[in-house]
C-alpha cells in the first residue's frame, strides 16, 4: 500500500488495518519473558480476526499468561459474523457489535494432543463466561473499555492510525505498558517526540525500515495481493513503537566522523549543526546537532541528549541558508571523542 494510500486512509478514517500474525510472532519473540504472569489485553481487536488475539490464545500457556482480554468495537467492518450463532439477537447487520472476550486458560479441549484455535473456539463457543456483550460502543476510550485498560498489564494491538495520538495519550496517562503499531509518521507528533524524550517510549526491534503488510477490508480499492481470500495491502512507512526494553536503544552508535565547517554546515537560527543521516553524526563534536527524525529509531538515552524538535531559537522551523531541511530534532552527544 503505498504512502498516499495511508494518508488517504487518515483523512477519511478508513484504517482498519488488520497485522499479519507472522509480523506480530517475529515482534514478540524478544518480549516473552516480560508476560509472565501479566494481563495482557487487545482492545481494538476483534478476536475472531484479530492475529493479536490468535497470538496470544495459541501461545497463552507458553506465556503464562494470568488472562488475555479482547475487545471489539461495533463500527468494525470485519467484525465477527459467527456473533449471531452465539448469541440469540435481531440483529441486521452483525459486524456492528460490541464485545469481549476474557480468557484466564487454554487447554486441549478436544483432545487432539494439542493445543491450538480449534480449542479456543470451543472455549468461546462452550463457555458463558468467556464471550459477552458489551453495553457500549467497545470503543478503546469508552468508560468499560478504561475499566478493562485498567485491569491490563500489557496493551498489545494495532489502534487506528486516524487516533494514534488519543490512543497513545490514554496508555500514558494510565502508566501502561504497550507494544504497538503506528505510522513512523507519528514520530513528528510533538506527542509522540516529547516522550522520546523523556525516555517513555521506542521504537521496537522489527519492521522500521522495512514496513508491513496488512489485511484491509474487502470495500478497500488499493492492495497488493490476495491472500487466503482476504485483500492483503502494504504499509512502507509502519513501524512498532513500545515503552518495554529494547536492546537496541541501549547499545551505543558507532561513530567515526570528525566535524569540519565545510560539511556540517550551521543554522540560521540556533546555534548547532546539521547533521544528514544518523551514520554520518561526528563523534568529536560537543555541541547541539540537528538529525533526521529517523534517528529516534536509533536513540540510545545514555550516549544522547535529545535537547529540542524542529524549532530554532525564534521558535521557526530550522534553517540552513533560509531553508528548512526536512524535520530534524536537535541531540547532544554525551560521549564525544576527542581525536
Amino acid at each position: 500500500m503505498a504512502h498516499a494510500d495511508f494518508k488517504s486512509a487518515k483523512v477519511t478514517k478508513q484504517d482498519e488495518f488488520y497485522t499479519k500474525l507472522d509480523d506480530i510472532a517475529k515482534e514478540l519473540k524478544y518480549y516473552a519473558q516480560y508476560f509472565q504472569g501479566k494481563v495482557v489485553l487487545c482492545n481494538c481487536d476483534d478476536p475472531y480476526e484479530s492475529n493479536f488475539f490468535k497470538y496470544f490464545a495459541l501461545n497463552f500457556n507458553r506465556l503464562g499468561l494470568k488472562k488475555l482480554i479482547a475487545t471489539c468495537y461495533d463500527g468494525s467492518p470485519v467484525a465477527g459474523d459467527e456473533l449471531p450463532l452465539l448469541f440469540e439477537i435481531e440483529e441486521t447487520e452483525p459486524k456492528k457489535i460490541a464485545y469481549k472476550v476474557e480468557i484466564t486458560e487454554v487447554q486441549d479441549y478436544n483432545n487432539d494432543g494439542a493445543v491450538n484455535l480449534a480449542d479456543v473456539q470451543y472455549l468461546i463457543q462452550n463457555d458463558k463466561n468467556v464471550l459477552s456483550l458489551l453495553k457500549g460502543n467497545g470503543s478503546f476510550d469508552s468508560p468499560e473499555c478504561i475499566e478493562l485498560l485498567k485491569e491490563a498489564d500489557i496493551v498489545v494491538t494495532n489502534p487506528p492510525f486516524s487516533l494514534f495520538r488519543e490512543y497513545l495519550a490514554l496508555l500514558d496517562k494510565y502508566n501502561k505498558q504497550f507494544l504497538i503499531i503506528g505510522n513512523t509518521n507519528a514520530l513528528t507528533f510533538k506527542e509522540t517526540f516529547r516522550m522520546f524524550q523523556q525516555d517513555k517510549i521506542r521504537t521496537g526491534y522489527t519492521n522500521f525500515n522495512v514496513g508491513m503488510f496488512f489485511q484491509v477490508p474487502d470495500n478497500w480499492e488499493k492492495f497488493h495481493h490476495i491472500e487466503n481470500g482476504k485483500k492483503i495491502a502494504r504499509v512502507s512507512t509502519s513501524c512498532w513503537f513500545t515503552n518495554m526494553p529494547v536492546a537496541k536503544h541501549n547499545e551505543d552508535l558507532i561513530l567515526y566522523k570528525l566535524y569540519t565547517p565545510e560539511e556540517y554546515p550551521k543554522y540560521d537560527n540556533y546555534d548547532g549543526i546539521n547533521v544528514n543521516t544518523y551514520t554520518e553524526i561526528p563523534c568529536d563534536y560537543e555541541g547541539a546537532m540537528g538529525v533526521p527524525v529517523t534517528f529516534l529509531d536509533k536513540y540510545n538515552p545514555e550516549q544522547f541528549e535529545i535537547i529540542k524538535f524542529r524549532k530554532g531559537d525564534d521558535d521557526k522551523d530550522l534553517t540552513i541558508n533560509g531553508k528548512p531541511p526536512y524535520f530534524r530534532i536537535l541531540i547532544r552527544n554525551k560521549k564525544p571523542q576527542k581525536p
